[in-house]
């Protein structure tokens, strides 16, 4: 599984848990848990969207070495 999908699959166990913990201490830590796993997912997506973006601009530029002039 992706990364960013299992944080997103943990968050949301974290949510369910929240929603039937019966102490309000209890849903507050189940609630900041599950921020802390979208936030995660967020920094996975947001490291993964920028090594493809300097993947792409690298290939760019090594292509651009062997045009002709």
């Amino acid at each position: 599984m992706h990364a960013p999908d299992l944080f997103l699959t943990r968050a949301a166990e974290c949510e369910t848990m929240a929603k039937i913990a019966r102490e309000a201490d209890s849903r507050a830590v189940w609630t900041r848990m599950a921020q802390r796993w979208h936030q995660c997912a967020a920094t996975e997506i947001k490291a993964s969207l920028g090594a493809a973006a300097r993947q792409d601009g690298d290939h760019h530029r090594r292509s651009s070495r062997f045009e002709a002039p």
